[in-house]
């Protein structure tokens, strides 16, 4: 497992000082000494995605940042990202940011597709089911460095996410008592914002290297508890076909919430999920 975590790694850290170049598995693998084809599957269960995704979308945030706080031509910044063309460029741009890169460098505002993977280099196995009334506790202000960095991890998530005003809001959370949060060590590995008042997440990120552990179904199950046997759960996601999601929308409907209205936030297409109180009915499971 060790040894699997390092090669990612290292994919990762190649990927991270060669954006500008031309990029693919076989060379990416040649360049960490490792076999692609088991290079391909380490890094997808470890990152949730393969190295061209995940390449892809970090030479999108650098070329979005290149727009917002350069002068640099956008024919220019597109060649860097690794487009031949500036009409390639801009259709997959406006693909995964939901306008045209002239329209985002007008704006002025950068917020990140996708940050730099940062790996938890000892993850501690999770044995057995997860006491989600032990485990997943209120988040304080000393986890906030260690939940921003979870949040960093997962922004891929989470279109058009602001930091600062991120802060302001997590702040109140904690204060309230409605972020929770499960760590390994130090290291965040779960947390989850929500209005008890709206029945709503407002965030809910797991940590790539512990999904499939049952962490996010206990999540579900620790915030179904803290609502009346009334009030239903919601959360937004991408919408069905979005080709900047990296799956949170399947993940969303696997934990059993049902799809409801199309929205729009912050200017970028969105939709609803529900989840009914199973309380409601003597269940109390996810």
């Amino acid at each position: 497992m060790l040894h699997h975590i390092e090669n990612v790694a290292a994919a990762i850290q190649f990927i991270e000082t060669h954006l500008t170049e031309k990029l693919d598995l076989e060379g990416v693998a040649a360049a960490v000494h490792y076999s692609k084809y088991h290079l391909h599957r380490i890094f997808v269960s470890t990152v949730g995605m393969t190295i061209h995704d995940y390449a892809q979308r970090r030479r999108l945030t650098e070329a979005a940042k290149l727009l917002v706080f350069s002068d640099r031509p956008i024919i220019e910044i597109a060649l860097l990202a690794g487009y031949e063309s500036q009409q390639a460029f801009t259709d997959t741009f406006r693909a995964m940011y939901k306008k045209a890169p002239g329209q985002f460098r007008d704006e002025g505002e950068f917020y990140p597709l996708q940050l730099r993977y940062e790996l938890h280099a000892s993850p501690t196995p999770v044995k057995g089911e997860i006491d989600w009334r032990r485990d997943i506790v209120p988040a304080a202000e000393r986890d906030i460095p260690a939940w921003m960095a979870l949040v960093r991890m997962v922004v891929d998530g989470f279109p058009h996410l602001n930091e600062a005003e991120y802060l302001r809001t997590l702040h109140r959370r904690i204060q309230e008592k409605r972020a929770l949060i499960m760590k390994d060590g130090e290291v965040a590995i779960g947390i989850l914002a929500f209005c008890p008042e709206m029945g709503s997440i407002d965030f809910f990120g797991i940590h790539p290297q512990y999904r499939d552990r049952g962490i996010a179904q206990a999540f579900v199950r620790r915030v179904l508890d803290e609502l009346t046997e009334q009030t239903p759960v919601s959360i937004t996601t991408f919408r069905e076909g979005d080709k900047a999601d990296p799956g949170h929308r399947a993940v969303i409907k696997s934990l059993g919430f049902a799809e409801a209205e199309l929205l729009t936030e912050f200017g970028y297409p969105t939709q609803r999920f529900i989840l009914r109180n199973k309380q409601t009915e003597g269940d109390g499971d996810v």
